[in-house]
């Protein structure tokens, strides 16, 4: 029998709040970054707030800062950020419809533009087999400074998630998929049921023209 798959995305979705901020704040407050840092991730996330963001710009150059870091290094910062500061914004309605798809036999995926060292740490604590996220090209165990394309927005979310259907063994147009974000609307139309979740003023608008349901939590 050919599994259902339940999908969910990470920032204000899963987490109430937006990670790369959150990052960013973390490195502050262990040295790692500086005032600047923060206003250019800001800056970002206003953009992708509103669904204006060049996601592949801001990708090369977020990601080509880190070339030649250690990816172990990254991992183990980022288990020791998302225990600290991410998983106590994990909310309540997340878990509980996470535990109703698994309770259901539903496969379940974190699909995400953030970075895997963000999701894993989150999917392990919500017991979430499956992460699918934009990727860092990594050579020798250490960072190229280039993404692994597709990155995992707009349609290169659509790309990587069919993938994972074809990989698992599941139908991408019979998933269900929530998201808050009106740059996901090309995965949300892919799949069966679209669920929006504290969406951002754009998907709203077009939640309720559509009629899909809307989620708060």
């Amino acid at each position: 029998m050919t599994p259902r798959a339940a999908l969910f995305d990470l920032d204000r979705t899963l987490v109430r709040k937006e990670t790369a901020s959150m990052y960013v704040r973390y490195l502050r407050a262990t040295g790692q970054a500086t005032w600047r840092d923060s206003a250019r991730i800001g800056w970002w996330v206003l953009q992708y707030t509103f669904g204006v963001l060049d996601a592949q710009k801001a990708a090369v150059e977020v990601i080509s800062s880190l070339r030649g870091f250690s990816e172990t290094a990254m991992a183990a910062r980022c288990d020791d950020w998302v225990r600290r500061d991410v998983l106590r914004h994990v909310s309540d309605g997340a878990r509980r419809v996470v535990q109703e798809h698994q309770r259901q036999g539903h496969l379940t995926a974190i699909v995400t533009g953030a970075s895997p060292y963000a999701a894993r740490p989150v999917a392990r604590h919500l017991g979430i087999d499956h992460v699918v996220a934009t990727e860092f090209e990594v050579a020798d165990h250490r960072f190229t400074g280039r993404p692994a394309l597709p990155l995992c927005y707009g349609e290169g979310k659509v790309q990587k998630a069919q993938l994972l259907a074809e990989r698992l063994g599941f139908r991408l147009d019979e998933a269900i998929f929530y998201t808050d974000s009106y740059t996901d609307l090309p995965l949300l139309l892919a799949v069966a049921e679209p669920v929006v979740v504290n969406p951002d003023p754009r998907l709203l608008r077009e939640a309720r023209r559509r009629r899909w349901p809307v989620l708060r939590w």
